[in-house]
């Protein structure tokens, strides 16, 4: 079976069922059940990631209830057995155990490690095979944006930043292929979307440039500078500042190396 938290939870069954929650609260039990996974998350620490500071006077009953309902959806799932069911009680709270169960988080992390690796090794056609690997396994925001509660709150974060940075892995191997025209519209929506990375700009500036269009690479500058100055009273770092002059003077190291055959 599986375990899918990089969206919308979902649980896929060891029949082939994919498998969901409707009620939000369980969903954010077994989140952070899964995100602890082998150690004890206390009742104290489920109360605080469902209801904050100002829990209701009824938790600890609701909490009951929400580890009965995920005790019978796992089993419906598939996880676990009768021996060694998949969430147990401790002392102080419950214990998750995945068993061999993938997870695809896990999927991920590794698949975007694979990726840095084969660019290292100077072999950016597999290292954009694993990038949009990892990029396929995101499927929007943790539990739909529903958990607001420290452990996943953090962890929806932690998957956001890592998406973004797969992102600009997966663009920087298209260009190192000579693939510039083609990542142009996408950079387009992503400084539209991110305005403050200033990564998503540099890298527009360089695939516009290489793409014969040097004046909209300059423009793509002054954007970015007139954003940074407005929200945040900054000037670009100098990364930004270093390309800008190197379009302004057709620096030829920017133009496109093709690879060794």
């Amino acid at each position: 079976m599986r375990y899918e938290l990089l969206g919308p939870l979902r649980v896929c069954a060891t029949d082939g069922r994919v498998l969901t929650l409707s009620a939000p609260k369980a969903e954010v039990t077994l989140a952070l059940l899964l995100l602890s996974e082998g150690r004890v998350v206390t009742k104290e620490q489920l109360t605080t990631e469902l209801w904050g500071e100002r829990p209701p006077r009824s938790a600890s009953a609701a909490i009951h209830v929400y580890i009965s309902q995920l005790r019978k959806f796992l089993a419906d799932a598939g996880a676990g057995d009768p021996g060694c069911p998949a969430i147990t009680t401790t002392a102080s709270g419950y214990r998750f155990q995945r068993g061999g169960a993938s997870y695809d988080a896990e999927e991920f992390t590794a698949a975007v490690r694979a990726g840095r690796a084969r660019q290292a090794a100077g072999r950016p056609a597999a290292a954009l095979e694993s990038f949009e690997l990892a990029l396929a396994l995101y499927r929007g925001s943790v539990l739909d944006g529903h958990g607001d509660g420290p452990v996943v709150s953090s962890f929806a974060a932690w998957a956001e930043e890592e998406r973004l940075t797969c992102l600009e892995l997966a663009i920087e191997a298209r260009t190192t292929l000579g693939q510039h025209r083609e990542v142009i519209g996408l950079l387009g929506g992503l400084t539209a979307e991110y305005p403050l990375r200033e990564s998503f700009y540099r890298q527009l500036m360089l695939v516009l440039y290489r793409a014969e269009r040097r004046a909209e690479a300059l423009e793509v500058y002054s954007s970015a500078r007139r954003v940074l100055r407005s929200e945040l009273g900054l000037e670009p770092h100098r990364s930004l500042r270093r390309l800008h002059q190197a379009i302004l003077s057709a620096d030829r190291l920017l133009d496109h190396q093709p690879l060794a055959s």
